[in-house]
């Protein structure tokens, strides 16, 4: 192990870490930022594989508020409203900047404006697309301006934990591993962001990069951070079935249902006619995520556990102008879109809950601050389709600049010693086992996809937590050899470690809310409780166990009265969207 010390350390690879380090090398270019990606830095992470968009207010008919009450309404009414708030207000800053700072290029109507699209659970037309492979062009031109400033970049580099301080009052580091030498890092920092992505890998279906596993998240609980809302998981309800191929789960995004595309089961029937017949296939992530898997569980889904997407009436010349990078992923496993019914499955897809932050990104812990999927609040019980990319990246350029002003506000000890640096090296003891934490990772996912999955109830989550517990025991019968360099088992077993405990907060949330909202849903509890608006909070007790608390949300800017109902798509908007309701219920 050696030293290394930096003003800044930004855990992470994707929209939010890299959009940090730019922000924060602008605002402050003397600063020593070191940006480091469990994969490879620009080339990994989710926000790369965002097809559907970014949400924004740029047309003078659209409006801040609009944006603002679609978010809410779409998240429940549990949001953190100045989270929120932000979101909205920040992201045309974004895309301004984007643009005409960093060179990105968005599809652009006839007039030359910014084409913008309709997605579910909006009032407006107001995501904006690079096609349908707008991640790569956002991570093509962000890369670009992260290499040719002077920050230091740390590929194929994890975060095994956070260092406190000799008074375990303050975040000072972290201890970093590189995967290819095995060599261990101590990375004294005088602010830390986890940005490292979210655990939707924990299931068996998932289209997130497999290097994901939850790493921030674990590591902010095991350092005593606030967590909010653990139990909201987006599932998306459009992933490809390809076998055993790791193409399978990922997503074919909403714009193909919002273009008119069939859901149909096994027997050839638009299922969706029995459980929302009024918006069809358009209905919301979460409610049509539900129906299709609970068409799987009656038996009306395919032999390989899924339902068909049809988009062939579209037209070829349509979905290839639409959707080319779709259309190229579903030929290149054997379907034609324009000619297959496609097989699809619900997929876990986003992590909606996560490390309670403030409008700053700033933790409940000093010197730690989290931003992306690390970080919870924003989207409430489910998240707006295009909210999600617009959430990286305006809080990845908040935490980068609030990181540097509070540097130079803030009188930051700049010598101190580490107060947990034993019980980390004993974490990476050798040991011998004889269980393979590949095997133990597919069970893994199998479990957490039945139990802790779409549909959940006080039964599944007792299994769901005995499980749980059974595996965090096996943990010690992995192997963990003396020599770490590419050793893909010693890491495997550490994203065990992690996704296990990530899995604990989701099981441990999802059974205090007894209730159903937006991606949570209770099969015991099927009814949304309208009387009672909470947010779930859950923190490591001195012993290690899981302390929970419920607390009313703050409705600092909107009141439950003005938000209750449902957003709809004016009529005339765009011929995309028709005169079709595409809504978000509360």
């Amino acid at each position: 192990m050696h030293e290394e010390s930096c003003d800044i350390l930004i855990l992470g690879g994707g929209g939010a870490a890299l959009y940090a380090a730019i922000k924060a090398h602008d605002a402050n270019p003397n600063l020593k930022i070191v940006l480091a990606s469990k994969g490879l830095i620009g080339k990994s992470g989710c926000t790369r594989m965002v097809q559907g968009g970014y949400n924004v207010v740029l047309n003078s008919e659209d409006s801040f508020d609009k944006h603002y009450d679609d978010t809410l309404r779409g998240g429940g009414l549990i949001n953190d409203q100045e989270l929120a708030w932000t979101l909205v207000t920040e992201a045309p800053n974004r895309i301004i900047e984007l643009e005409n700072k960093f060179g990105c290029y968005f599809d652009r109507n006839a007039d030359g404006s910014i084409h913008q699209r309709a997605l579910a659970g909006q009032s407006f037309n107001r995501t904006v697309h690079s096609g349908d492979l707008t991640g790569i062009e956002l991570m093509n031109r962000l890369l670009e301006q992260v290499l040719v400033r002077d920050i230091k970049k740390m590929s194929e580099v994890r975060g095994i934990d956070l260092l406190f301080d000799a008074n375990q009052e303050r975040i000072i580091g972290a201890v970093l591993m590189d995967f290819n030498s095995g060599e261990l890092i101590q990375m004294k920092a005088k602010a830390v962001l986890l940005a490292t992505g979210g655990a939707a890998p924990l299931y068996k279906f998932t289209p997130a990069s497999l290097e994901k596993s939850g790493d921030g998240l674990a590591m902010g609980f095991r350092a005593g951070v606030e967590m909010i809302d653990m139990e909201m998981m987006q599932f998306h309800p459009t992933g490809l079935i390809a076998g055993d191929s790791v193409m399978t789960g990922t997503v074919l995004e909403e714009g193909l249902r919002g273009a008119g595309g069939h859901l149909l089961n096994v027997d050839g029937k638009r299922f969706m006619e029995n459980y929302d017949p009024a918006k069809m296939e358009r209905s919301t992530r979460d409610r049509v995520s539900r129906s299709s898997y609970m068409e799987i569980r009656a038996g009306r889904g395919t032999p390989q556990g899924g339902v068909f997407l049809d988009v062939r009436h579209l037209g070829k010349e349509f979905l290839l102008k639409s959707s080319p990078g779709m259309y190229k992923r579903c030929l290149s496993v054997g379907y034609d879109m324009a000619k297959d019914p496609i097989q699809v499955t619900p997929t876990a897809h986003f992590q909606m809950g996560g490390i309670r932050i403030d409008p700053l990104c700033r933790t409940s812990i000093p010197g730690l601050y989290a931003a992306g999927e690390d970080a919870g609040g924003v989207h409430g019980a489910n998240r707006l389709g295009g909210n999600g990319v617009a959430e990286s990246i305006v809080f990845g350029g908040v935490a980068g600049e609030a990181m540097v002003n509070d540097l130079e506000s803030q009188s930051v000890p700049s010598n101190q010693s580490f107060g947990n640096l034993e019980e980390i090296f004993n974490k990476l003891a050798p040991s011998n086992g004889s269980l393979n934490p590949f095997h133990l990772r597919k069970e893994l996912g199998v479990m957490a996809w039945d139990q802790i999955g779409i549909i959940r109830s006080k039964d599944s989550l007792e299994i769901a937590q005995a499980s749980l517990d059974d595996y965090e025991e096996k943990l010690k019968g992995i192997s963990i050899p003396e020599k770490r360099a590419g050793n893909s088992a010693l890491h495997e077993r550490m994203n065990l470690e992690n996704l296990i405990a990530v899995a604990k907060l989701i099981s441990k949330s999802a059974a205090l809310r007894t209730e159903s909202r937006g991606s949570h849903y209770r099969e015991d509890f099927p009814e949304i409780d309208q009387e009672n608006l909470y947010n779930i909070y859950l923190k490591k007790d001195g012993d290690g166990a899981i302390h929970s608390e419920k607390r009313p949300v703050k409705f600092t800017r909107r009141n439950p009265e003005q938000l209750r109902g449902e957003t709809v798509i004016p009529k005339g908007i765009s011929k995309l969207a028709g005169d079709s309701k595409m809504t978000s219920e509360v």
